[in-house]
C-alpha cells in the first residue's frame, strides 16, 4: 500500500514537472536555450518542450522595434559653443543569441557609443551648421552606430535628433538676429504690395483710357455712317424723282421749276442770300404772272342792249 502511494505520488511529482517544461512561444519573441551552461538554441514561434534540469531559458528576447530616449548630452561645436543635444533611437534586434552573449548591457553600451559619435559628428560643425544639418548628422549616425552594433545582433533604423539646445546668451542672439529678419521680410513684402498697387492702378486708368477712346471713336464711325446713309437717301430720292420726271415727258419749264422748288427747299429759311441762275429767274417771273392771270378777278360783262332799241 505505501509503496502504491509513493508510486502515486512519483508520478504526479514527474507530471508537474513535465508540464513545467513545456513552453509556448509568443510572437515576435524568441528564447535563448542553454544546456548544461552552454548556447544550444533559439526557440522561435511555438511549443517547445525543454528537459528538465539540462536546459534553462538563458533569455526571452523581443524582436519587435524598439525605441529609446537618451538624456541630453554635452556636446561641443567646431567654434566652440557648448551645447546639449538629446537623441532618439529606433532599433531591433537581429540575432537573439549575439544580443545575449555579445555585450554585457547592450542599451548602455548603445548609450555611451550614441554620445561619443555626437560629439565626434558635432565637433567638425560649426553652430549654423549644426542647426541646419539635422538629416546629415542623423544619417551619419545611424551608418556609425549600426555598424558598430552588428556584432551584437542589433540593427539600427533610425537615428533622431529630438533637440538641440545652446546657450541661452545664443539663443537671445538668434532670437533677435531672427526678429530682424522678419522685420526685413515684412517692410519688402509691404513694399513689393505698394510696388504691385500702383502698377495695377497704372494699369487700370491706361485700360479705362482706351476703353474711353475706343468708345469715341466707334460714336463718330456711327455719326459719319448715319450721315452717310442720310446723304445717300437724299440722292436716291432724287434720282428717283428726276427718273419719275423723265418717265412722264415733263418740258424743260417744269424741270426748272422743280429746280426752283429744290432752291426753296435748300434754304428752308436758314439762308439770308440765295443765288438763283437767269434762266430760273425768267421762269420764276412768267410763273408769278400767270399766277396773277390765273388769280385776277375778272370785271362783270356789260348787259346786252334789247334788240331793237
Amino acid at each position: 500500500m505505501g509503496g502504491t502511494i509513493a508510486i502515486v505520488i512519483l508520478a504526479i511529482i514527474i507530471l508537474i514537472i513535465l508540464v513545467k517544461n513545456i513552453r509556448i512561444v509568443q510572437q515576435a519573441r524568441a528564447f535563448v536555450i542553454e544546456r548544461l551552461g552552454a548556447y544550444s538554441t533559439t526557440w522561435g514561434v511555438g511549443l517547445h518542450f525543454k528537459v528538465p534540469f539540462i536546459e534553462r531559458v538563458a533569455k526571452v528576447v523581443s524582436l519587435k522595434e524598439q525605441v529609446v530616449d537618451f538624456a541630453p548630452q554635452p556636446v561641443i561645436t567646431k567654434d566652440n559653443v557648448t551645447m546639449q543635444i538629446d537623441t532618439v533611437l529606433y532599433f531591433e534586434i537581429t540575432d537573439p543569441k549575439l544580443y545575449t552573449y555579445g555585450v554585457e548591457q547592450p542599451l548602455t553600451a548603445i548609450e555611451n557609443l550614441t554620445a561619443t559619435t555626437l560629439r565626434n559628428i558635432i565637433g567638425d560643425l560649426e553652430l549654423d551648421q549644426t542647426l541646419t544639418s539635422r538629416d546629415i548628422i542623423n544619417s551619419k549616425m545611424r551608418v556609425i552606430l549600426d555598424e558598430a552594433t552588428d556584432p551584437w545582433g542589433i540593427r539600427i533604423n533610425r537615428v533622431e535628433l529630438k533637440n538641440i539646445l545652446p546657450p541661452k546668451e545664443i539663443q537671445n542672439a538668434m532670437e533677435k538676429q531672427m526678429k530682424a529678419e522678419r522685420e526685413r521680410r515684412e517692410a519688402i513684402l509691404r513694399a513689393e504690395g505698394e510696388k504691385k498697387s500702383a502698377i495695377l492702378l497704372a494699369e487700370g486708368e491706361r485700360e479705362s483710357a482706351v476703353l474711353r477712346a475706343d468708345a469715341k471713336k466707334q460714336a463718330q464711325i456711327l455719326e459719319a455712317e448715319g450721315q452717310a446713309e442720310a446723304i445717300l437717301k437724299v440722292q436716291q430720292a432724287t434720282a428717283e424723282g428726276i427718273k419719275l420726271i423723265n418717265a412722264a415727258g415733263a418740258s424743260e419749264e417744269v424741270i426748272k421749276l422743280k429746280s426752283l422748288e429744290a432752291f426753296t427747299a435748300a434754304a428752308n429759311g436758314k439762308a439770308t442770300k440765295i443765288i438763283i441762275p437767269s434762266e430760273i429767274q425768267g421762269l420764276a417771273g412768267l410763273a408769278t404772272s400767270f399766277k396773277e392771270v390765273i388769280t385776277e378777278p375778272k370785271a362783270p360783262a356789260a348787259p346786252a342792249k334789247p334788240a331793237g332799241k
